[in-house]
């Protein structure tokens, strides 16, 4: 029986997802719970697990392609009569998955791991990529430059015989930038001693085909030398936090308001924990004094801690932070929290801040982490800048801007020497909170950043 497997809701009601690459082609045999395809949403890519064991007989669409949820994803011959519970395609991807596990033969069978759906897999550990059969390439230029904007389940055509090949290992960003540039990954050749597919690697690999003698006939997708514009899709992340910044900047009234503190205690202090040998492996940067600043701070300011409910007519103040961190990935901006950051102290929200980014900039974060946040942190120094306006990410009522930290003349205790300065920017929701109550937030936000020993003794 032929059974169709649907694009699930990957979370938060997200209504669609591209396909980034499929990890089976036409013809392989699938097992139950085996990851079939990577796609990205408007918020991380993640695996797909097949819910049938069978052979794939079709491929409802092609990598780059954009599928809306419930639209039909791929369709699986499924020996005997498992996929009688999906004829027809309209039960939907939990009940498919539930009438399969109902007709199983045997009590102890696999359950289905659907992203939102089902219990984990019995096996530990990510489950082993499979080994492809594909045709040896065809060794001439032109044929290359053709296959470079293939899809990731073509084949090249060729002779005889069969070479057994494992998809490529790659990160998610690299997959990303090949797509961009129109490289197919099959074809590339990692350099380094891992097996891993770098970004040099793809740029490597793209330079030969435009210097080949057949660069004429290379894909669209890479840009030629001397063009006068560039087009690229607006899709995934960055559609969605275009769509979120619009919607917080017509809906939310934003106002800013800055100051400048003298963070010389914080650098002395985030100095003296670098050199602190029992605190080898935790990397304490000022990123993770000012967000334990913002957490003390919000005890005493609870307004810039809130959010406004339209529907319902309440401002809704909560009793936990949820602390944003705002990170720069090739796939975009995105805001993911630190949940409960209150009740961490400075190494615990430290570990956690680095966690999080470093999950960020692989493109592995949940969608769960990048949804109810309660207030938010973004910091301009790392890129060099001393202040900015930032918007507020939708449904919080205030966002900080941390800029560079610059060795400035400054009046201390009565004369002009050179301190460490840093400006703070707050941007605020003028609903929830007024000119005074986001000034004293400011401003305690900044004494803990002047005398970071006084507040963390009392913290």
């Amino acid at each position: 029986m032929i059974a169709e497997f649907r694009l699930p809701d990957l979370g938060e009601g997200l209504p669609e997802a591209e396909i980034v690459q499929w990890l089976v082609a036409r013809g392989d045999e699938v097992t139950l719970n085996q990851p079939i395809a990577e796609v990205e949403t408007a918020k991380a890519i993640v695996e797909l697990p097949s819910p049938f064991a069978g052979t794939v007989s079709d491929l409802h669409a092609a990598a780059g392609d954009v599928v809306a949820v419930g639209a039909p994803l791929i369709a699986i011959d499924v020996p005997g009569g498992a996929g009688e519970a999906t004829e027809g395609g309209d039960a939907g991807v939990a009940e498919t998955a539930a009438d399969t596990v109902a007709e199983a033969p045997e009590a102890d069978a696999a359950v289905p791991n659907l992203v939102g759906y089902g219990a984990a897999p019995r096996a530990a550990g990510r489950p082993q990529r499979r080994a492809r059969t594909v045709r040896a390439a065809s060794a001439s230029a032109s044929d290359t430059a053709v296959l470079a904007d293939a899809p990731h389940d073509a084949v090249a055509p060729a002779p005889s015989e069969d070479i057994r090949h494992e998809r490529p290992r790659s990160t998610p960003p690299v997959r990303a930038y090949a797509k961009e540039r129109g490289v197919d990954l099959a074809l590339v050749e990692a350099s380094g001693v891992t097996g891993i597919i770098r970004r040099e690697d793809v740029d490597r690999y793209a330079d030969a085909v435009q210097t080949a003698p057949a660069a004429a006939s290379a894909p669209a997708a890479v840009t030629a030398t001397g063009a006068r514009e560039t087009r690229i899709p607006v899709r995934g992340v960055r559609k969605h936090t275009a769509a979120a910044m619009v919607r917080s900047a017509f809906t939310a009234p934003h106002v800013t308001t800055f100051l400048e503190v003298d963070v010389t205690e914080t650098t002395r202090l985030v100095a003296d924990l670098r050199a602190d040998r029992r605190l080898d492996g935790h990397r304490i940067g000022i990123l993770a004094v000012a967000a334990k600043a913002v957490c003390l701070a919000l005890r005493a300011e609870p307004s810039l801690n809130a959010s406004w409910d339209d529907s319902a007519g309440e401002i809704v103040r909560f009793h936990y932070v949820n602390l944003g961190i705002a990170a720069a990935t090739e796939r975009g901006l995105v805001v993911p929290h630190v949940a409960d950051a209150d009740r961490l102290t400075l190494v615990e929200l430290a570990d956690a801040i680095g966690e999080l980014a470093q999950t960020a900039r692989s493109g592995r974060t949940a969608p769960t982490a990048l949804t109810g946040g309660t207030f938010s942190i973004t910091n301009f120094g790392v890129f060099g800048i001393d202040a900015g306006t930032p918007i507020l990410n939708p449904g919080e009522a205030g966002i900080l801007g941390l800029g560079s930290v610059r060795r400035r003349p400054w009046d201390h205790d009565g004369q002009i020497v050179l301190r460490d300065v840093m400006t703070l920017s707050l941007s605020f929701d003028h609903r929830l909170a007024d000119g005074e109550e986001a000034s004293r937030f400011l401003r305690a936000v900044g004494d803990i950043l002047r005398e970071p020993g006084r507040a963390m003794l009392l913290s």
